[in-house]
């Protein structure tokens, strides 16, 4: 028991800092070729570098990844790597818009959602500390998307956050997501899961680009360097977290953990790409990192 929430933790914080790292650069790619271009290139790195992952397992262990063998696994593959694009897309075009700073926070609140879910569906057990973590969480996104005009409860109003809406559908179908996925990789190989889902993701990306119109060429010199970095982020997330959901049964520590990636975003935007946010949004994104930590330790 002790070796399956070691592993669940160190998968939980690898998907929290590939996720991390991978949606720091995307702010930088999406300012300069917009969502769906940044999508495509960014998740062909990811797949190509999940290829070597295999590769690296076949030349270290003499093993190669599993073929899927059932009708069902095929298309439960397709499924989760279209909804996962969607998912992507949505998140791509809100940090297209607004500042990654305060929309990462909003889109990891979607470990509370998971957790939520599970309680209120699921027949998951919860108690008092667990439903006070949700609500901590729940209370962040309403700090960042409000702005606070003084103390008077009058002056308080609702503000368009530029990017939040499609955040906030993006954050449902990641929990939704999340559910799903921890189920159909468990006990599977949790590498050729992941490969195999991620590949068909980035075929849905390019068909996606196809159906836009965008086109994919004209990508600067610059930017290929960080369009590799997101895909190495996201092939290490994936890749974390199917190993944890696939070899532990504690699948909320893996879920938790790392949906709290939005720490070494919020970390990164300020350092580097020197984002500024009020103090009412600052403390939002505080109270969604700090919930979303606290259920990890529930």
């Amino acid at each position: 028991m002790q070796n399956e929430l070691l592993i669940a933790i160190l998968a939980g914080l690898g998907g929290m800092l590939g996720w991390g790292f991978a949606d720091f650069f995307v702010k930088k790619t999406v300012d300069k070729i917009g969502a769906v271009s940044s999508l495509v290139w960014a998740h062909l790195f990811g797949t190509v570098v999940l290829v070597f992952f295999a590769i690296f397992q076949f030349l270290i262990f003499g093993s190669f990844i599993a073929i899927p063998n059932t009708l069902s696994a095929w298309a439960g593959l397709i499924l989760f790597g279209i909804l996962q694009m969607i998912v992507y897309w949505l998140v791509y075009e809100g940090f297209g818009k607004g500042q990654v700073s305060v929309l990462s926070p909003v889109f990891a609140s979607f470990a509370g959602l998971v957790a939520l879910i599970s309680i209120a569906f699921l027949g998951e057990r919860a108690g008092d500390l667990r439903i006070l973590s949700l609500f901590i969480i729940f209370a962040g996104i309403v700090l960042i998307s409000t702005d606070f005009k003084g103390w008077n409860i009058k002056s308080i109003k609702l503000v368009n956050v530029p990017g939040f809406k499609e955040v906030a559908i993006a954050t449902l179908l990641a929990a939704l997501w999340t559910l799903g996925w921890g189920k159909f990789v468990g006990g599977e190989d949790w590498l050729s899961y992941a490969l195999f889902m991620y590949l068909f993701m980035t075929v849905a990306a390019f068909f996606l680009s196809r159906f836009m119109k965008v086109k994919l060429s004209g990508v600067s010199t610059n930017l290929w360097k960080f369009l590799f970095i997101i895909g190495l982020g996201e092939a290490i997330a994936y890749t974390a977290i199917s190993l944890g959901y696939s070899l532990t049964s504690t699948v909320s520590v893996v879920a938790l953990l790392s949906g709290a990636f939005s720490l070494p975003v919020i970390i990164l935007a300020r350092i580097f790409l020197k984002e500024k946010i009020n103090h009412i949004q600052t403390i939002g994104s505080i109270v969604i990192i700090t919930g979303i930590m606290a259920l990890s330790l529930l």
